[in-house]
């Protein structure tokens, strides 16, 4: 044990585990081939002894920060809040720190700001939300600086780089074809921004089920939005202020849908009597609004859980190497929540 009052140190965990150095090492950065019971064993005495490595010698010792950098832009807090709360607890757990940067996806001197972030840094990965994750600026500032990243819901999938979503697409489809089993035939949609893959996803679902009951939307039931309260809620006025309103709104984000509903009890409609809304992605006010909002629920801070952990699991030229499609670019399961903002024509 260390002498009275001092901070037990890696010398004190291998002599009460009865293990190396090395092994105590091995197990404290998450590398792979060490016996399960060993692991254990070793983690038990860390506990016991309340020992915590300090971060520069890991850093030394490893050539590693044991920092994962999240970059973001992006209009919806609930999305953003999210992922940095599934990021940072995953690198808790994994004894690792989260850094939270927000980036302008539009800003001219955007590859000089990701290079000097990562001089200053020197992360061990990136983890890319959308729509940096789709930006070339940023893709090729970290791939020129060997920096690993993950995306998150990216448009499309990149050979080589990790990524993890959800099925937008389908999870859309489901949503429609909730209000078309409900008897809504009239329906508008309100759309995200452009530059986020999620927007035409999401539309491109809403599209599907349509067609698949011989359905053609009206285009004056669809609204450009920007996945924010205040363009839910102009686009809401002017669908409601029609001479024929639309029975339901699909509006493509959670945030939108809230604006929805603002307007339509603004202008004395009754949700759902008079009018059913729905949204997306399953924010924290969607269950506390009244009439509470059906939805989708997006697995928003699992996504940010799995980005860590393929950031944390070794070099990213192995992780593509070793990991079929399938592995390498995971989708996870979404969820229909069904509330109070739907009924039956």
């Amino acid at each position: 044990m260390s002498a009275r009052g001092a901070s037990p140190t890696i010398v004190d965990v291998a002599r009460e585990a009865g293990v190396s150095i090395k092994t105590v090492s091995r197990v404290l950065n998450h590398e792979p081939g060490v016996h399960e019971n060993t692991r254990d064993q070793v983690l038990k005495v860390v506990e016991a002894l309340r020992y915590r490595p300090k971060q520069s010698a890991r850093s030394l010792a490893g050539g590693r920060s044991f920092l994962i950098g999240l970059l973001y832009y992006d209009p919806s807090a609930n999305f953003v809040g999210s992922v940095q709360q599934g990021a940072t607890l995953r690198c808790r757990e994994l004894g690792y720190h989260l850094v939270v940067e927000s980036l302008h996806n539009d800003a001219p001197d955007l590859r000089q700001q990701v290079d000097r972030m990562v001089l200053a840094l020197r992360p061990d990965g990136m983890i890319l939300t959308p729509p940096l994750c789709d930006n070339p600026e940023v893709l090729a500032a970290l791939r020129e600086s060997g920096t690993p990243c993950v995306l998150i819901s990216p448009e499309r999938d990149i050979r080589g780089v990790p990524s993890v979503r959800m099925d937008d697409v389908h999870a859309a489809e489901e949503i429609t074809n909730l209000l078309l089993s409900l008897g809504h035939r009239h329906i508008a949609f309100i759309k995200g921004p452009p530059d986020q893959s999620a927007s035409a996803a999401r539309y491109q679902g809403f599209l599907s089920a349509l067609h698949a009951h011989d359905l053609h939307p009206d285009p004056e039931l669809i609204q450009p939005g920007a996945f924010t309260f205040a363009t839910g809620r102009e686009a809401a006025h002017h669908l409601l202020s029609r001479r024929q309103r639309p029975t339901a709104v699909f509006a493509s984000n959670d945030d939108m849908a809230l604006g929805v509903l603002a307007a339509a009890q603004r202008l004395g409609l009754a949700v759902p009597g008079e009018l059913s809304v729905v949204g997306f992605d399953d924010s924290p006010m969607a269950a506390l609004v009244w009439p509470s909002l059906t939805t989708v629920r997006q697995p928003v801070a699992e996504m940010a859980r799995v980005a860590v952990e393929m950031l944390v699991s070794g070099p990213q030229a192995d992780m593509a190497a070793r990991l079929d499609d399938a592995d390498l670019h995971k989708v996870l399961r979404h969820e229909l929540v069904v509330r109070d903002s739907t009924r039956a024509r």
